[in-house]
């Protein structure tokens, strides 16, 4: 009697592991500059092929200038035209970019002069930069002879946009899956411990007005408050008398202390129009000196961006000397470029 055959043995299926993905996202990472040219009339005869250059400014990690040729770029057009052009003015390989050039109408009309990659379709895809020095832009960009009594040109003066678009590519898969993350609410915490004096061990007395604060936070913050609490830090609440500062200015500075901002308060800022008659009136001013006091760099820079945004041929003399008795080095160095701009002669 014969055996029957052992059956074979199944096959083994190996289990589907979870599907991957990734996502291969190519985008230009874009920014601008606004190159102003006073004194057209005296660039030109500065020969063909010579150019006007703006400040470098940076798109995309690279450096970039716009290049303005009064006399036109090509020999022979023989100054029929002037002539504008971007350039790479970094080292790079290869750098593909999208790129817009606008003529300011300063007439106030807004029909500027257009030349623009952005919003349409290139045939051939973005422009390629080999190497530094290289450029993009337009020998013919406007007749010189029309230029000159157009409304682009205002008090012997043209204004010159430029956008760059640098392209990037990348894979990236947390564009497929992501968590949004809120920003830091930290300064709300510890702005309403501010608001509500809970737990404070400490009081100001800045001209007859009580401010209630923590220790602990005005040691952490300002290395000046750490030195005068050391050696007090085992009294239970003492009062410490503020003779050189408004208690508006006090207020100000704890609500940075707290919330690392700086207060809203219009009605005595730099940035009001109402105003006020000097700019050592404003609440910015006296917050300079108050950053300068209990050595808080990042209030001192905060107050130095407002003033700076404020600056007049009226003013910079004042916000000069603001700037050299407080130590703002960055608002001092702004002024004196302004000075230098627009009180000459």
């Amino acid at each position: 009697m014969q055996n029957a055959p052992s059956p074979s043995p199944s096959p083994t299926t190996t289990p589907l592991s979870s599907p991957t993905s990734s996502l291969s996202l190519t985008q230009t990472i874009n920014g601008s500059h606004h190159f102003t040219i006073k004194g057209y009339s005296l660039s030109k005869g500065i020969g063909i092929g010579k150019h006007i250059a703006s400040d470098n400014f940076s798109v995309g990690g690279y450096q970039w200038a716009i290049y303005f040729y009064p006399d036109g770029k090509n020999p022979e057009d023989n100054s029929t035209y002037v002539s504008v052009f971007i350039a790479l003015a970094s080292e790079g390989t290869d750098v593909r970019a999208l790129f817009e050039l606008t003529l300011v109408d300063q007439s106030g009309k807004g029909k500027h002069k257009v030349h623009s990659h952005f919003d349409r379709s290139l045939e051939s895809g973005p422009y390629t930069l080999k190497y530094r020095g290289s450029m993009w832009g337009y020998k013919r960009f406007f007749r010189r002879a029309m230029l000159e009594t157009s409304d682009f040109l205002k008090d012997d003066c043209l204004k010159i946009n430029c956008t760059v678009g640098v392209v990037v590519s990348a894979i990236d898969c947390s564009r497929l899956h992501s968590i949004q993350v809120p920003e830091s609410d930290i300064g709300d915490h510890f702005g309403m411990l501010l608001e509500n004096e809970e737990s404070s061990d400490i009081t100001f007395n800045v001209a007859g007005e009580k401010f209630h604060a923590h220790k602990l936070v005005l040691a952490a913050r300002s290395p000046v408050f750490e030195t005068e609490f050391l050696d007090a830090m085992e009294e239970d609440n003492h009062e410490i008398v503020v003779t050189d500062m408004e208690p508006k200015v006090f207020k100000a500075l704890l609500h940075f202390i707290y919330k690392d901002t700086l207060i809203e308060d219009g009605e005595c800022s730099a940035s009001s129009s109402s105003c006020v008659p000097s700019v050592s009136d404003t609440l910015e001013a006296k917050l300079l000196a108050a950053a300068e006091k209990y050595v808080l760099p990042r209030l001192r820079l905060m107050c130095e961006s407002v003033l700076c945004k404020v600056i007049s041929v009226n003013s910079v003399a004042h916000t000069l000397a603001l700037a050299d008795r407080h130590c703002a080095m960055d608002l001092k160095s702004v002024c004196l470029k302004f000075a230098a701009e627009n009180l000459v002669g």
